[in-house]
This record gives C-alpha cells, structure tokens and sequence, in this order.
C-alpha cells in the first residue's frame, strides 16, 4: 500500500466480481496474533455461507448491503459497523450497484 493511498479511489470499470485488496497483513506462528485488512468494493455481488474461523470486524464505508445470519437480517448503511464473531455462519444477501458498497474488513 503507498503511504498516501484513498480507499476511495476506484478503478473507472469494475470488474463483475467483488474486488478486493489487502491493505495490511500480518501472520505470526500463533493464530492469535494474525491480522488482515481488506478492502472490498461491492457491485450487487452476494455471498454464498461463510463460517470463519476469525473474528470479523466489518464497517460499511459507502453503499447498502444486507448480511444473512441463521437467525437474523442485518440491514447497513453508510457508517455501519458490525462484528462477525468466529464460526458465526453469515452471507452476504445484498449490496448495491449505485453507490457501491466499500466495505472496511478487519479479520483477526
């Protein structure tokens, strides 16, 4: 990453599948210490199940998207942040192509 990077600075075409780029990451021996953050741009794309074994912090920077859990609907919006605790099965059932969803992702 350049020292001086906005992550809100798109490409002009996106690509028909979700980009993603890892803006930081560290791995250490012991799981306990790893750390990854990502940045996702989202066109209407939707997830199949996750079940992760990290803890998931995630901040919706732009855009709407819903995520799916077995029990409940999340509805976010511009600001929104919501952590996905490890094992915690959840999709992503919704973003929007206008503006599009830039979501935060803090994996650890």
């Amino acid at each position: 990453m350049k020292p001086t990077e906005n992550i809100f600075n798109l490409p002009n075409f996106l690509p028909p599948e979700e980009l993603i780029t890892i803006l930081v990451e560290k791995a250490e021996k012991s799981e306990t210490k790893n750390i990854r953050i990502e940045r996702i741009v989202s066109t209407g794309q939707v997830s199949d199940w996750y079940d992760q074994t990290e803890t998931e912090f995630v901040l919706l920077l732009s855009g709407r998207a819903t995520i799916e859990f077995e029990d409940r609907e999340v509805a976010l919006s511009r600001g929104d942040m919501i952590v996905i605790q490890p094992h915690e099965r959840h999709r992503v059932s919704y973003t929007s192509t206008e503006p599009p969803c830039v979501w935060l992702c803090v994996f650890y």
